[in-house]
């Protein structure tokens, strides 16, 4: 276990690399299970000559992928498992098993590994949403075979413009991938619509739901319904209140808690239980531990997990054990935030937005937005939206919003348009694609000719995958922060800085 080594996340220890045990709480075990699981997602992937196999091939590369995403299952027995379907798919390709993982991570110069671990960790990222994606039954052949091809291409030699075509093929394959889920969830949900949600709660037993699975979240509400047991959503499940097909459920009440990494202080002694239903998850404490459950990909030692039977799950369980804890005593007051501004309820407001750029009365529109995190500097993101003059307009989304989303009333209106606009979780990145490109079509101009600002915070895998499809369509002078990748080498720093000028934002 000597050989423990991470550095795909923003938080690695001192900048460089996680060595003795992961800053997210991911032990050695648990690391070599999911660099083994790497390992035969690539021997599958060369065995099936970079191409899948079928639908199924593809199902199981997505879950296995986005098991490996920081902060989403620590389970052993869970991962060993899936390392077993993988080996089953590799034995049944004719391919030979890659156990013990090969250090895909640290081979090669500084420059091939930098490369090829942003290949991966884009594909890591990419596998989540094409999963959620998956759950509500979408299938794009091109995300899956681009998911089958970058792990080929991961296990060969490349030279460094090879490497850099394929992070641009992969976030033209990302770009189809984020479409592929922003169709899905409007289909079944409905288009998001600008909606008020409060932040207290009512007197009873109640569920907070947590991670980013609509999917999952709508099963709870209707199993929720009639029982008195209240459902509020928590950090990235914000969203969820906009959507038609969600909000119509009397079970959903409200919003609970900030951005994930306070989970810890936020769910200790909490008297209701807690449903996790995909990444951000962190070790539970003692004192809330007893009331977690998880769901699809996450996972915790000794905690509880809702597997889908027949394609249902029955949460009767986490429903069972909110009654049994009682809930709030007292009914409490809360402030309300503002949230739905999807790519459909923006171009319905861009007559507005145009004139009031016409008009100069909108001078400058920031895109703010992106993963939040505990590491020091998160808190430029709040003093920058805070120092923008009246005449900016603010897009986010991701939980980097609840560094500054309580400003949303005090900073006031352009032309009867809010001037922070939440457009979602971070698996809404598509929407401001939509609104960036339709607004540079309204102008007759490129995206680097808008009067855009793109600010991005970065924590995990899908940070890097929507940065190579920003990349990939060519926009340029973006900051990242609050510190730039562990697993960027200084030459690969260099060049994207050459080529895109992205600089460094935050601490």
């Amino acid at each position: 276990m000597s050989n423990f080594f991470c550095f795909q996340c923003e938080q690695t220890a001192v900048g460089k690399a996680c060595t003795l045990r992961g800053v997210c709480g991911k032990d050695p075990q648990t690391a070599t299970l999911q660099d083994e699981i790497t390992a035969g997602l690539v021997t599958l992937a060369r065995a099936r000559q970079g191409k899948p196999g079928g639908r199924d091939d593809c199902a199981l590369v997505l879950e296995a992928l986005f098991a490996t995403l920081t902060n989403v299952n620590f389970d052993p027995a869970a991962l060993e498992a899936l390392r077993a379907r993988v080996a089953g798919a590799v034995a049944a390709a004719g391919g030979a098993p890659a156990y013990p993982a090969a250090d895909f991570f640290t081979a090669g110069d500084a420059d091939e590994a930098s490369l090829r671990s942003t290949l991966l960790f884009g594909l890591r990222g990419m596998a989540a949403y094409a999963w959620h994606a998956h759950l509500l039954g979408r299938h794009d052949e091109e995300v899956c075979g681009f998911m089958f091809k970058g792990l080929f291409e991961a296990g060969q030699p490349h030279t460094v413009p090879e490497w850099v075509a394929l992070l641009m093929e992969l976030g033209k394959a990302n770009l189809a991938c984020m479409k592929m889920l922003d169709a899905a969830h409007t289909d079944t949900f409905g288009f998001p619509e600008p909606t008020r949600v409060s932040t207290g709660h009512a007197p009873g037993p109640f569920i907070v739901v947590s991670g980013h699975d609509l999917h999952d979240l709508k099963a709870l509400l209707e199993q929720a319904e009639g029982t008195g047991v209240n459902v509020y959503t928590h950090g990235e499940m914000l969203p969820g209140h906009a959507y038609p097909g969600l909000k119509k459920h009397a079970a959903l009440k409200g919003h609970f808690g900030h951005a994930w990494q306070l989970q810890q202080g936020e769910f200790d002694n909490l008297p209701g239980a807690v449903l996790f239903t995909s990444n951000c998850l962190m070790p539970p404490r003692p004192g809330y531990k007893g009331n977690l459950f998880t769901t699809s990909v996450a996972g915790w030692p000794g905690v509880p997990h809702i597997r889908a039977v027949d394609g249902k799950k029955d949460f009767s369980a986490v429903i069972a054990r909110a009654r049994e804890l009682g809930g709030w005593r007292d009914a409490a007051e809360g402030a309300s935030l503002l949230t739905g501004f999807g790519h459909a309820s923006v171009l319905a407001a861009a007559p507005r937005v145009v004139e009031a750029v016409k008009s100069g009365a909108l001078k400058r529109i920031w895109l703010v937005g992106g993963c939040d995190g505990a590491k020091p500097g998160r808190d430029a993101y709040t003093r920058l939206v805070e120092g923008l003059p009246k005449d900016a307009l603010v897009l986010t989304l991701g939980c980097g919003k609840f560094r500054f989303n309580h400003l949303q009333d005090a900073m006031g209106e352009i032309n009867g348009v809010p001037r922070l606009l939440d457009m979602g979780q971070c698996n809404d990145a598509y929407s401001a694609l939509v609104v960036a490109l339709e607004l540079a079509r309204v102008f007759d101009c490129g995206v680097n000719d808008l009067p855009l600002s793109i600010v991005l915070s970065w924590y995990e895998q899908k940070a890097v995958c929507i940065l190579l499809t920003l990349l990939s369509l060519g926009v340029r002078n973006i900051a990242l922060g609050p510190s730039l990748p562990a697993f960027l080498s200084p030459n690969v720093l260099a060049f994207l800085a050459g080529e895109f000028n992205i600089t460094p934002f935050g601490a």
